[in-house]
């Protein structure tokens, strides 16, 4: 495993996650979060707990990064890392599907949630892909 290249790719998903989250929840989500309002901490308690959000990104985009890397980086490249995203994108849905199951989310919440998770996750891997690609073997002509 090569760690340096696994440290750009895991930093660059990380900083795009955090990115996308912050577009896709905090501000495309916005108004869809207030009309459940009640399902939510109230914006004081959300930033007091703001700490453990980024570390669950981190987590994730850590381990999101390191399955690529032991199981699809030999042939990844970005088309394998897009590959991988759409995967784990559609494995969220299933956790979509059991929270709208037993929480009194709307039905736009879990439709954006997994359509914006497959979305999300899809770059997420090509980044780590483009990042993490095989290395190229050197041959030396023969004469």
């Amino acid at each position: 495993m090569n760690w340096k290249k696994f440290f750009f790719a895991f930093i660059a998903a990380f900083v795009f996650v955090f990115i996308y989250e912050f577009i896709f929840h905090g501000k495309i989500m916005h108004s869809s979060y207030t009309e459940t309002s009640t399902l939510w901490r109230s914006e004081a308690d959300f930033n007091s707990h703001f700490p453990l959000l980024v570390l669950g990104q981190l987590v994730f985009v850590f381990f999101f990064t390191m399955i690529f890397v032991r199981g699809f980086g030999s042939g990844g490249g970005t088309g394998g890392g897009t590959r991988f995203g759409i995967l784990i994108g559609l494995l969220g849905v299933g956790a979509h599907l059991i929270q709208y199951a037993v929480q009194p989310l709307t039905t736009t919440i879990l439709i954006a949630w997994c359509v914006g998770g497959i979305i999300e996750f899809a770059i997420a891997g090509a980044i780590v892909g483009a990042i993490y690609k095989p290395g190229t073997l050197s041959t030396s002509p023969m004469s």
